[in-house]
Parts: C-alpha cells; sequence; structure tokens
C-alpha cells in the first residue's frame, strides 16, 4: 500500500536531527503513513513544514531534555545526531575524542533516558540509532568517529537485551550518504566518483535509502531488535576481485 494511503494509527514518533538530511527524510516519511512527529535539532525552522509534524529546538550536548514539551506517549525514537571527523590518529586531540562522544554516544543516552518514561507508555515501542560502515571495517582516519560509533552499537545490543520486550532497539550503520554531514566529502565530482568506486555497487547512499529503513525498523520490523543492519553498498561484506 502507498504510504499516502496508508490508514492513520494514531502513532507518536520523536526524531532527534530531523530538520535536515536522513533525518527530515524520516519525519516526511513517517508523517506520510499518518503518524505524529516531533523533531528535536539546534536548528528545528529549517525542517520541512508539514501539517503532523512539530519542531522545538534542542542541542543535545548541552540543553535539558524537553520531557515537559513532548506527547504524554512515544511509539519510537529515533536519534540521528553524528560527526564525521576524519584525522590521522597522532593529530586527535583528546578533545576532539570527546566531542564525537558527546554528541554521537552521550546525546543518544540523553534522548533514550529523557524520552523512555514516554516510550514505556507504549505498547509496542521502538529505538532507533545509527553507527557507521567504519566500525565493523577498519578505516584509515576514522578512529575516533569509529570508536564512538562503537559504542553506539554496544549500546544499541545492551538496550535491547535489557528493554525487551516493550520496546525494541536497533541501528543503522550506513556508507557515505549525500547529506549535508557529508558535503565536504562530495563536493566535486571526482570525489563523488572515487566514492562510489570504493563500494561494490559503485555508488554511495541516499537520504531517502536511509530513512526508508529507519522508518522500516520503527514503524513495521516487529521481529526485529538488537540488530545492527549494514546500509553500505556492499562495502563491509564483499570483496571484489
Amino acid at each position: 500500500m502507498p504510504e499516502s494511503n496508508r490508514p492513520s494509527t494514531g502513532k507518536q514518533f520523536l526524531i532527534v536531527g530531523g530538520s535536515s538530511g536522513i533525518g527530515a527524510e524520516l519525519v516526511r516519511m513517517l508523517c506520510a503513513r499518518g503518524h505524529a512527529v516531533t523533531h528535536l535539532s539546534r536548528h528545528p525552522e529549517a525542517a520541512p513544514d508539514l501539517p503532523a509534524a512539530q519542531g522545538l529546538r534542542w542541542d543535545a550536548r548541552a540543553e535539558p531534555f524537553p520531557s515537559a514539551a513532548l506527547p504524554a506517549r512515544l511509539d519510537g525514537l529515533a536519534y540521528l545526531p553524528g560527526s564525521i571527523r576524519l584525522k590521522p590518529f597522532e593529530r586527535l586531540r583528546e578533545a576532539e575524542w570527546q566531542e564525537d562522544l558527546e554528541l554521537n554516544l552521550f546525546g543518544a543516552v540523553r534522548a533514550i533516558q529523557g524520552a523512555l518514561p514516554l516510550l514505556r507508555q507504549s505498547e509496542a515501542a521502538a529505538i532507533l540509532l545509527f553507527s557507521t560502515v567504519a566500525v565493523q571495517t577498519g578505516m584509515p582516519y576514522h578512529a575516533s568517529v569509529a570508536a564512538a560509533k562503537g559504542a553506539v552499537e554496544g549500546l544499541t545490543r545492551a538496550l535491547a537485551a535489557e528493554l525487551a520486550p516493550g520496546i525494541r532497539v536497533n541501528a543503522l550503520a550506513p556508507t557515505i550518504t549525500d547529506t549535508p554531514l557529508a558535503e565536504r566529502l562530495l563536493n566535486s565530482e571526482d570525489k563523488r566518483r572515487t566514492a562510489a568506486e570504493r563500494h561494490p555497487l559503485k555508488r554511495i547512499g541516499l537520504p531517502t535509502e536511509l530513512a526508508a529503513a529507519g522508518a522500516w525498523l520503527l514503524d513495521d520490523a516487529s521481529l526485529v531488535t538488537g540488530q545492527v543492519l549494514p546500509l553500505d553498498a556492499g562495502l563491509s561484506a564483499l570483496r571484489l576481485l
């Protein structure tokens, strides 16, 4: 059934980082399914203007979680803020390691802890986190972000065990995706071609593809929990001759 023709199920979703890129597409898709979405970001005014979506300001690194402004029940939470810090290991300063952990891991922890009482009001809730292909596939200059996202993968599995059966917890592990976050890595045709050629499928990810997988995990995948699903054009699993 097309998403626009789905019957309303009255679900309530919270998307942290819903103002651009994958998060904005996820907001659109969940609204198209007939759900209500609240999205949090530092710039909520930049998000899609949709009747079923409400934007609120929240800086995951520095501000108290806005529990009082959220619905009394949440059926799903997605945490999308992340970083791409590519730098030789010996040049990484301790503050940079801390910044990546703060945004990728501790921001997710704050969001989940803040939303957990609301998620527990749902009969079947879901949490979606984001990792990276660089956790399972060693890549030069990815030490800081791979370490931070590796912690996110550990959190995903631990929470899936702890919160079952009422709350499912999964993560996506994408390769480089055509979003504002990756703009400096894809800002020329040569860079885009080189990035695509590293993958068995000879392409990079699109925000709509990641958002579609995220919507499935949040809204449909009732038998899936504790999983980190690679969306990486074959990079983590295949070696072509």
